[in-house]
């Protein structure tokens, strides 16, 4: 989803600024802006922001939400991948020393943020100790997943995520155990954040309207339950391992991760030693019994690497 344009548009305004510069909605991009201004305010007021605040926004529009937040925070590091989007919001958000409007891509790749982005980031936040990263933004729903997914896989971590997303989406990220929506998506941002659903938006607060409702979702950071996490590279990678087949047995799940490195004796222990049984499925397990299983493979496999080769000799 994408911002309006100033603080004042209307569904008839976007419309006439689009005819006069000769352009159109992609809806390719997720190009569906929020005419609904009292919906944008909302936004902002659930994301909490302060004079000590730098935020990312990926999606910038037309720069209604750009602007809305720029008075409140030390910056605005802002993505628009649309050339024509992104010099219409040139000319909106020309008086505002403290936004830099990126137009580029905010990914590199599925798995990683744009380098240049998170150089943009970090030279904002380093200006004082005391700024914070917070994401704000109206979300293109083809970049969601990933947007959220790598800010809380790299080390360039905001304290918070407030966005506009497909309420699909919103549901699988606040999805409970043994329900059709519970994902690894679902476990690894629950393992490192408390979620909050702030409001159901239907299609009609957006020009074009979706096909599908929308949610504003606030996600805080935490970072004690960050700490729990020896290694998120490798819980990363092991959550989604386990849904890789998702009606698979956990046991089956587990034999195939680690193929050479587990023989089934041993997975069939180690489900044993957690209290699992045979049938157990990945979708049954809530966030701190995965945390549990993913750190015992991780300690077997540290155990299996320490140990002595068939041709080591002792003293």
């Amino acid at each position: 989803m994408t911002s309006g344009s100033t603080n004042t548009q209307t569904q008839s305004f976007l419309m006439r600024r689009f005819a006069e510069v000769g352009i159109a909605p992609n809806s390719k991009r997720g190009q569906n802006f929020l005419v609904d201004l009292n919906l944008l305010r909302l936004l902002v007021d659930a994301a909490q922001l302060g004079p000590d605040d730098v935020v990312l926004e990926v999606g910038t529009g037309t720069g209604s939400l750009t602007s809305t937040m720029a008075p409140l925070v030390a910056a605005v590091v802002t993505v628009e991948i649309d050339e024509q989007l992104h010099q219409l919001a040139s000319e909106e958000l020309i008086d505002f020393e403290n936004v830099r409007l990126m137009s580029q891509d905010a990914l590199r790749n599925k798995n990683n943020l744009s380098p240049l982005v998170i150089e943009a980031l970090q030279a904002e936040l380093a200006v004082d100790p005391r700024r914070r990263l917070k994401l704000v933004a109206n979300l293109p729903y083809a970049v969601a997943t990933p947007v959220i997914s790598n800010l809380l896989a790299g080390e360039l971590t905001p304290q918070s995520m407030t966005v506009t997303i497909q309420k699909e989406l919103g549901d699988r990220l606040m999805a409970r155990p043994s329900t059709k929506d519970y994902s690894a998506l679902s476990i690894w941002v629950q393992s490192q954040c408390h979620i909050e659903l702030v409001r159901v938006m239907p299609p009609s607060v957006f020009w074009p309207r979706p096909k599908v409702n929308s949610a504003i979702l606030h996600i805080v950071v935490d970072e004690s339950a960050r700490a729990r996490i020896p290694d998120r590279e490798f819980f990363h990678e092991f959550v989604r391992s386990m849904f890789f087949h998702r009606r698979k047995f956990l046991r089956s799940e587990l034999a195939s991760a680690y193929k050479g490195r587990f023989s089934k004796q041993d997975v069939d222990d180690l489900m044993a030693a957690l209290e699992m049984g045979p049938t157990t499925r990945a979708e049954e397990l809530d966030v701190a019994t995965m945390l549990r299983l993913c750190e015992a493979v991780r300690a077997r496999l540290a155990a299996e690497s320490a140990a002595p080769g068939p041709d080591a000799r002792g003293d």
